[in-house]
């Protein structure tokens, strides 16, 4: 080796494939949603029929579920508490016995002279969940005393009606209470959720002793100002309402699946489910503010 010549030693690092990109990740997301999809159509399959023919509907009109609000009702024909098997056929004759149900209650409604002031205050709505009455104030008209769950004379009139009409049906029944936005004064023990629960309870005293059969209420919910009837306007009094849901047999028994653990199989009968709600808390509540002075709402 000659003197002053630079010796170079060339290393070679252990090598590495290409960029693959992101490819695997879609076809790994394919695989996922392929699994997710194989999934709930095996768990479609080993349900009962009226559970099959609830989730078949919603796919078909997703919308349908949601609470709509309307006055008109289909002019309908067909046997109150009609149980379904699964079929269309029997699926649509229960929604023709919930739409002759909501059409005698206005024409009883319309033979009470008494209550020509609250009849356009009373909104029906037929729904794949069921058959939906809505009991709405409005600016001088309200259904409860302000501020409190005491009925008003006409008002018990109307849910004597409604309750010997859906005391004939064999469906179940969740009422529903909602408030319009007003907030009680600073500090109040009672504000919004107790008068939302209470006046929903408050329904299902009247209307149990007016027709409803023993254990056909399933369900009573306060939902406060969270469901806005008029949504731009959270002031507006038509948001203070009681909701009378009478529940397809359909929407009964999908509920029953999913509280069961979804195998459609261990959901107890409707008639043994003890539902348990916050109705007697509110009504703690109610006591302790009673005993202490009336609210007052800002």
């Amino acid at each position: 080796m000659e003197k002053g010549q630079v010796i170079i030693i060339r290393k070679k690092s252990g090598g590495h494939g290409g960029h693959h990109g992101g490819a695997w990740k879609v076809a790994y997301a394919d695989f996922v949603t392929a699994m997710m999809a194989f999934f709930l159509v095996m768990w479609l399959v080993g349900q009962k029929p009226d559970v099959k023919a609830a989730v078949a509907g919603y796919f078909r009109d997703p919308g349908v579920f949601d609470y709509e609000h309307s006055t008109s009702m289909m002019p309908s024909a067909g046997t109150p508490g009609v149980t379904p098997n699964g079929s269309s056929t029997n699926l649509a004759a229960e929604q023709r016995a919930l739409g002759e149900a909501a059409s005698r209650i206005k024409a009883e409604l319309l033979k009470a002279p008494s209550l020509d002031g609250l009849r356009d205050q009373i909104e029906f709505t037929l729904t794949a969940e069921g058959l939906r009455i809505e009991l709405i104030d409005r600016s001088g008209s309200s259904f409860f005393d302000s501020g409190h769950s005491v009925l008003r004379g006409e008002s018990v009139a109307v849910l004597s009606v409604i309750a010997e009409e859906v005391g004939k049906l064999s469906n179940d029944v969740v009422i529903e209470g909602h408030t319009d936005s007003l907030k009680y004064a600073s500090g109040a023990m009672f504000g919004n959720w107790e008068l939302s629960t209470d006046r929903a309870n408050a329904a299902r005293r009247v209307m149990e002793v007016r027709g409803v059969r023993a254990g056909q209420v399933r369900a009573v919910r306060g939902f406060a100002d969270t469901q806005l009837h008029v949504e731009k306007a959270p002031m507006d009094p038509r948001n203070r309402r009681v909701s009378i849901v009478v529940r397809s047999h359909a929407s009964t028994a999908l509920d029953q699946a999913v509280r069961a653990g979804g195998d459609g199989t261990a959901a107890a009968p409707a008639a043994s489910r003890k539902v348990a709600g916050p109705a007697e808390v509110a009504a703690a509540a109610q006591a302790v503010v009673r005993a202490s002075g009336a609210p007052k709402r800002n």
